[in-house]
């Protein structure tokens, strides 16, 4: 019952092992009517699936931005003081907060993601926490660019 399937130049050169074109696997398989052993009829399907993952490659660009990316999460955790005049708008029921001179921590750096570069202008991302009248503390996070702050020292 089972015959050879007959593949195409492309095909073969499609399914290739992956040392002789640079992909990371690929894997061609019989759809599911084709690997039954029982047949309802005497049609045959013709069509195959073909799945092939391509692989990734580093260049110069992509491991000098892991440097960056390691610089900046090693930042992570440090407590920050904010030095430019800066208001935000985004704390409920609070009208606006002046950030100058607060001090936060540095929960995360944003602007590479996944081991890639993304475009965010305020890459920084700090926590923050302000007295509020009848509400007591409040925790919010504001984005921040690296020279609208400065370390603090522990």
């Amino acid at each position: 019952m089972s015959s050879p399937i007959a593949l195409s130049p492309a095909f073969s050169a499609a399914v290739l092992p992956p040392s002789s074109h640079g992909l990371k696997s690929c894997i061609v398989s019989p759809l599911a009517s084709q690997s039954r052993i029982k047949r309802t009829s005497s049609r045959r399907a013709s069509t195959m699936t073909v799945r092939c993952d391509v692989a990734v490659s580093v260049n110069a660009e992509e491991a000098e931005l892991s440097e960056e990316e390691i610089e900046a999460k090693g930042k992570v955790g440090s407590l920050v003081r904010v030095t430019a005049p800066l208001k935000v708008y985004h704390v409920n029921r609070v009208p606006e907060i002046d950030l100058e001179g607060m001090e936060g921590k540095l929960k995360d750096y944003v602007a590479v993601w996944k081991g890639k570069r993304i475009s965010a202008n305020l890459p920084y991302r700090v926590e923050f926490f302000k007295e509020v009248e009848g509400r007591g503390p409040v925790k919010f996070v504001a984005h921040l660019k690296e020279d609208e702050f400065e370390f603090i020292e522990p």
